[in-house]
């Protein structure tokens, strides 16, 4: 049970990485038309 706790922990902080990475590509795909 705890095993299954951390790997559902461990892919909400993937999914928020890729989404903050996501976030931060897009705010340089901005920048970089202006």
């Amino acid at each position: 049970m705890m095993t299954g706790l951390l790997l559902a922990l461990s892919a909400c902080n993937t999914v928020q990485g890729v989404g903050r990475d996501i976030e931060s590509v897009g705010t340089a795909g901005k920048d970089a038309i202006r």
